[in-house]
Parts: structure tokens; sequence; C-alpha cells
């Protein structure tokens, strides 16, 4: 199971560079311009996804800050916020690489911010959830690269592991 786990963790590292690369050519306007996806914009989607890696991070590890609120703009700019998202993943990849599979077996309780009550479940299925969730939220980047006229890249799991790197996950 763990090996399941590295393999997202090392996707979500792949995927985040590729659209975040992506993203490096388009325009402040476009950057910030509201296309219907959730958050509204590349910006306040990026932001979120950096606003939830905290909060499940400091859950997880007890370590880092949490903010408090979903859509909270941590960064203000493109270039601040890559450079920490490339931090955020080596944080993920080292903290998956911690963990042993008794680990990944033992329960976990949190505190949704948007429910706040606490929650105790198996900590892999939280692991999931905590990878689905990127991959759902850069589905909206891919969206909005496509409506602001931009090239987004494959970001198919399936395409990473066909990556020299991906490879050993096949």
């Amino acid at each position: 199971m763990k090996e399941h786990y590295e393999m997202f963790a090392a996707y979500n590292r792949w995927a985040n560079d590729r659209i975040c690369a992506a993203i490096d050519g388009v325009s402040d306007e476009d950057y910030v311009r509201d296309c219907g996806a959730f958050f509204k914009s590349l910006h306040g989607t990026l932001n979120h996804l950096m606003v939830a890696d905290r909060i499940w991070m400091q859950r997880f590890t007890q370590e880092g800050d949490a903010p408090k609120s979903l859509d909270a703009i941590l960064f203000d700019d493109f270039d601040t916020l890559r450079q920490a998202r490339i931090l955020e993943d080596r944080r993920i990849i080292s903290w998956i690489a911690s963990l042993d599979e008794e680990a990944l077996k033992g329960d976990f309780t949190y505190t949704p911010v948007s429910n706040p009550v606490e929650a105790t479940q198996r900590l892999a299925p939280t692991l999931a959830h905590f990878f689905n969730h990127q991959t759902h939220h850069r589905g909206h980047l891919h969206m909005t690269l496509s409506v602001l006229g931009h090239e987004p890249p494959p970001l198919d799991l399936i395409y990473y592991q066909r990556t020299e790197e991906g490879a050993r996950f096949k």
C-alpha cells in the first residue's frame, strides 16, 4: 500500500510542475480572470490547492500553518506561489516516504474546516482523498487554461507512469 501512496505523491509533484509550467505563459490579467471555476481563476484555484495541502499536512504532521479558510489567498503572485508549491510537494513526498504500512492502516483523527466536528478514519483512505482532491482541482486549472485559449498539458496518471521517473510505478 505504501508504494501506492508514494506513486501518488510523486505523480502529484509531476502534475503540479506541468500545470504550473503551462500557467507560466499566461498573462497577469488572464491569471486572475474569473472563468467560472469553483475558486474562480487560476490564481484562486492554485491558492486553494496550497491552502488544502497545508491544512491536511498540518493535520498529518502537526507541523506548519493551517489556514482557517478554504478560499484564503496565501500568495498574491504566481512566482511566489509556484516556489511554495515546489516546497510543499517536496514536503508531501518526504512525509509519505516516512510512513510505514502500520501507519497507513492506523486511525487518523482530525477536525474539518467546513464542518468542525471531529472525524476519525483510517489514514490510507484519508490520503486517497488528499491526492484525489489535488487531481480534482487540477482539472479546474486544466479547464481554465482551455477557456483562456492556452494548451493545457496532459496530466493523466498513465502519462506519468510512462515517463522515466514514473516507470517504476507501472
